[in-house]
């Protein structure tokens, strides 16, 4: 299965086309994601404001530092 993380014009191009007015499967289709994708990114990234693609793509970028992080020599040795 290939997987890649949404790009930050992918999330502007998904603010556009909902302010137009597409929903979320005219979205995937047009941007050739799954459904589940587009649907994800919005769950994770409305607030009180709407979706904000930059601060979207901030908040990835900082979970994907978090999830980045290599475990210690320590921790392997205690295993």
């Amino acid at each position: 299965m290939n997987y890649t993380h949404l790009t930050q014009i992918e999330r502007y191009q998904i603010y556009a086309l909902r302010k137009a007015g597409q929903t979320q499967r005219q979205i995937a289709s047009l941007l050739k994601r799954s459904e589940s994708t587009i649907s994800r990114e919005l769950r994770r990234n409305t607030g009180g404001r709407g979706y904000r693609p930059k601060q979207a793509h901030k908040k990835s970028e900082e979970r994907r530092a978090i999830n980045a992080r290599r475990i210690d020599e320590d921790v392997w040795e205690f295993a």
